[in-house]
């Protein structure tokens, strides 16, 4: 039975569309509404549009620090809407924040890496398994590259650079939102590049970033 404690819920949607009709969203704020005795036991809420494979999370991070700030505890619906990344499971588990997920609510730090890790194992599965099957096409006299023999799958695969492309375009404007969110906390240039470069945030050109890039960055987001 959950106490008197106070709850700051994170909730995330795959893409933009389910974030604008509320699909996927308000099911989880349900879980969330029905799981805790007390509505006045939620303080405030984080929303990420985000796909479960990036964990350049910028929702998640303010979360975090936010419940660290007010000593609340972090309320996922689901686990899976963290990641099936082992290593960001375990770096929210680093930063020392009490996190409840709802579907288990018995999870403490080892036992959700256990899950994280089955999680996981599944994605890294069924990659596998796709480059098998394409490999036996292969063997069978299929060309790959052929826009004959291509199907859905190898088309999808045929994007990937193209998609690789706007996703540095789509990081360096999640890192714009970022900093403008940070700044607003009262944080310095200098402070914001260190954090953007811990959590993994580069350039548009891949390198790290300085005071100064972040501060071109700022001002392009709010001009």
């Amino acid at each position: 039975m959950l106490d008197s404690k106070i709850y700051t819920p994170y909730y995330r949607v795959s893409t933009e569309k389910q974030g604008r009709s509320g699909l996927g969203l308000e099911a989880q704020k349900n879980i969330v509404q029905n799981f805790i005795p007390s509505l006045d036991q939620l303080d405030g809420e984080f929303i990420e549009v985000e796909s479960g494979k990036n964990n350049n999370r910028i929702q998640l991070q303010l979360a975090i620090d936010y419940c660290k700030q007010k000593g609340n505890t972090l309320l996922i619906p689901k686990l899976d809407r963290l990641s099936r990344n082992v290593a960001f499971i375990f770096k929210l588990r680093d930063e020392k924040v009490d996190f409840l997920c709802c579907d288990i609510p018995d999870a403490n730090t080892l036992t959700i890496g256990i899950f994280a890790s089955l999680a996981q194992h599944e994605r890294e599965l069924i990659s596998s398994r796709t480059k098998a099957a394409l490999q036996a096409k292969k063997r069978q006299g299929f060309k790959l590259g052929s826009p004959d023999n291509l199907t859905n799958l190898a088309r999808a695969k045929g994007s990937i650079a193209i998609k690789e492309k706007a996703l540095a375009n789509a990081n360096n404007r999640r890192a714009s939102g970022y900093i403008k969110q940070l700044r607003d906390m009262g944080m310095t240039y200098r402070e914001i590049a260190g954090k953007l470069n811990t959590e993994g945030f580069r350039t548009a050109k891949g390198k790290l970033f300085e005071a100064m890039s972040v501060k071109r960055l700022y001002d392009r987001e709010t001009k």
